[in-house]
């Protein structure tokens, strides 16, 4: 017989769409938590973090970009926003990516802090970022549902009921309703090219600065750095003339 002198939080749904709810407010600065836990993990005097492991990081990372600029390329309009107050959709997009899972941008997203996380050179930081992404993700995806439930009803539902929630099945691929837009993407995506670009220097520095004992700078890093961040700076460009026309 359940107890009734203690308060409680309420269902656990209720608590993790509580929670999502917030976490989708703030979760632009979530990725932020990634710099303490890589500083703790890089060690002084030890053996530098292999180019090839740092190359095959940022292929992960620019594959989580990928999966992120086919999502919103063909995303139509009224189903992409960058909203941070609350979800919005206009309508239920179930075809390209959608039909393959329901949160392929929280995987996108995924693929990205793997990739800056390897590049600390150890096995157990890319996996806590994992699970802590997993975590993290979960519950933004269950305040998401709940007004995709609410909205939609019984077409989320069957739509649910088909296609999984983050591990994405292999079947049932439905061409996306519109073209691919590539404007979209360059306008909308570019600051995470950028974003990449510039974790990668940051916690490149952090990693042999600690490591060598003074503050250096790696020249590939930071020619990827000043790369991403010019195509950024033309992306906002192309953004305001095109607001202009």
């Amino acid at each position: 017989m359940a107890e009734t002198g203690r308060r409680g939080g309420g269902p656990i749904a209720e608590e993790l769409a509580a929670t999502g709810d917030v976490l989708f407010r703030w979760r632009s600065y979530m990725p932020l938590l990634l710099v303490p836990l890589f500083v703790v993990s890089v060690r002084p005097n030890r053996p530098p973090t292999p180019f090839a492991i740092e190359i095959i990081a940022f292929g992960i990372a620019l594959s989580g970009l990928l999966v992120r600029a086919l999502v919103v390329g063909a995303a139509p309009a009224g189903t992409s926003t960058r909203g941070t107050k609350r979800p919005t959709a206009a309508r239920l997009v179930t075809s390209g990516a959608y039909s393959l899972v329901r949160h392929p941008l929280y995987v996108a997203n995924t693929l990205i802090w793997i990739g800056c996380a390897l590049l600390s050179g150890t096995w157990y930081l890319p996996v806590i970022v994992a699970l802590l992404s997993f975590i993290y993700h979960e519950r933004i995806a269950a305040r998401e549902e709940a007004f995709l439930l609410a909205s939609f009803g019984d077409q989320f539902r069957a739509w649910a009921r088909d296609v999984p929630a983050f591990l994405p099945r292999w079947d049932g691929y439905k061409p996306a309703a519109v073209g691919f837009q590539l404007r979209k993407v360059i306008v909308q995506e570019s600051h995470g090219l950028c974003a990449i670009g510039t974790s990668f220097f940051v916690l490149d520095t952090i990693e042999d600065s600690i490591r060598l004992g003074h503050l250096y700078f790696d020249r590939v890093w930071l020619a990827v750095f000043a790369a991403t961040a010019i195509l950024f700076l033309i992306a906002i460009a192309i953004k305001k003339s095109t607001k202009h026309t």
